[in-house]
């Protein structure tokens, strides 16, 4: 049964600022790529070549790289004050040698042990390639299997929390309208891209990009609602349908990220290699500590507000039974609107932290999209404590598994789980089995 609809004003202004706000992103994105390739992104076919020179941990200024093309063209590109060099060479077929200029080095450094002063590289499809020279005297200290124990958790611990945020909100359209929707991993990547915008390209603060990045992500799911889904609501859309259509949205969105940023992978400006400090045998660095604290911050608002607020039980009725939501007087396309500008901001929030450790991306949602389906399946459809729990299992999970399989399969054990799960227990660890079919 579908929530009546709201009369209290003509459809056309209602869907006429969703459709404005939509053409506006739309444009703001198209601005992006009409910035010029000096405060952007490289030129159509160019490829970057970008790396941290460091020894024992402190940046390496003045090291001079030279790279040269398959057809004998050399440039060369200086370490910043940060260790820091980014080279911009074309694209041509072939290997490229990448040279590093042993005499820019100081009198105290020199390179490591079996380490070549030229390198021959061949770059695959993304533009860009790490540089990966290796200086000064080796601190690699040889680990058992189960000396990465607290490293691996650590690590999971903090994937999986900020993994929460996009599942919390994609559990939470799922639990008031019953959407299973494919594009929310394109949300994600939305809150990248334009923190990298904002941060990047306009040089913006990182705090104030990610800020903007979280508002425009919220302003996006509210367009998202009342330009596509209350319309397809109001018509009776069936679920399958809508579903269907999400995967079409998911498609599309993903493919206009690639247009605007031509595939590439970028970096943030600011906090991208930051210095670690040893934490009963953890590397700990202040930024993870951060994003970690602003994530519980978000995750503990939204539950309290859920729990405690009047517009918080209304949103809990509305996914209970609908109807009967509504013929108490709630109104639904409002509490669903909420919902979606919620779910939307905490995905972009998640999608700007994990822009430090999947790069931003048009890719990005493709990556997690399986994970965030995983973290709300396991921890039961709808269940916003279940989100959270499924994303903290799924997070420890693929994170603990490279100790016995390739770091390149650790996703598997994700999906092997999710099958599992399935299995034995549809509802999930904390869902109901009425939400469920």
């Amino acid at each position: 049964m579908q929530p009546p609809s709201d009369h209290r004003r003509p459809r056309r202004r209602r869907v006429a600022p969703a459709i404005a706000v939509v053409v506006g992103l739309l444009l703001g994105l198209v601005a992006w790529a009409g910035v010029p390739a000096s405060a952007a992104a490289p030129a159509e076919g160019d490829i970057t070549f970008t790396g941290t020179m460091r020894n024992a941990g402190e940046p390496v200024p003045g090291v001079e790289i030279t790279v040269t093309t398959p057809d004998g063209e050399e440039f060369t590109g200086t370490s910043d004050d940060s260790g820091r060099i980014q080279i911009q060479v074309p694209r041509v077929d072939g290997e490229y040698t990448v040279a590093i200029d042993e005499d820019t080095l100081p009198d105290d450094v020199g390179l490591r042990e079996g380490q070549e002063a030229e390198e021959k590289v061949t770059p695959s499809s993304l533009g860009s390639v790490p540089i990966t020279f290796m200086i000064g005297e080796s601190t690699r200290q040889v680990q058992t299997k189960w000396d990465r124990v607290p490293q691996l958790l650590y690590q999971g611990l903090l994937f999986g929390i900020i993994m929460a945020m996009a599942a919390l909100g994609l559990s939470m359209i799922f639990g008031t309208t019953g959407l299973t929707n494919f594009s929310h991993g394109e949300l994600v990547t939305f809150g990248a891209l334009i923190a990298f915008l904002f941060n990047s390209t306009f040089g913006w603060p990182f705090a104030a990009a990610a800020v903007v990045a979280v508002v425009l992500g919220g302003l996006f799911g509210w367009a998202q609602d009342a330009g596509l889904w209350r319309p397809l609501r109001r018509r009776g859309t069936g679920l399958i349908a809508t579903m269907i259509v999400s995967i079409g949205l998911m498609f599309f969105l993903r493919n206009l990220f690639q247009y605007f940023t031509e595939g590439r992978t970028q970096n943030y400006r600011e906090y991208v290699t930051p210095s670690g400090y040893d934490f009963l045998g953890v590397t700990v660095t202040t930024r993870d500590l951060v994003m970690a604290g602003v994530s519980v911050i978000a995750i503990t608002v939204v539950t309290l507000a859920l729990s405690r607020t009047r517009l918080g039980r209304a949103t809990r009725a509305v996914a209970d039974n609908p109807a009967l939501a509504s013929s108490t007087g709630i109104n639904v396309n409002r509490v669903i609107s909420l919902v979606w500008i919620v779910g939307t901001a905490l995905a972009s929030l998640a999608g700007v932290f994990l822009g430090f450790s999947l790069g931003v991306t048009f890719q990005m949602g493709q990556l997690v999209l399986l994970l965030l389906f995983a973290a709300v399946t396991v921890g039961g459809l709808g269940s916003v404590w279940g989100a959270l729990v499924g994303a903290l299992i799924i997070g420890v999970l693929i994170e603990m598994s490279t100790l016995v399989i390739p770091s390149d399969l650790k996703n598997a054990g994700a999906l092997m789980l999710l099958i599992i799960i399935l299995l034995v227990r549809p509802q999930g660890l904390l869902g109901r089995k009425e939400r469920v079919g």
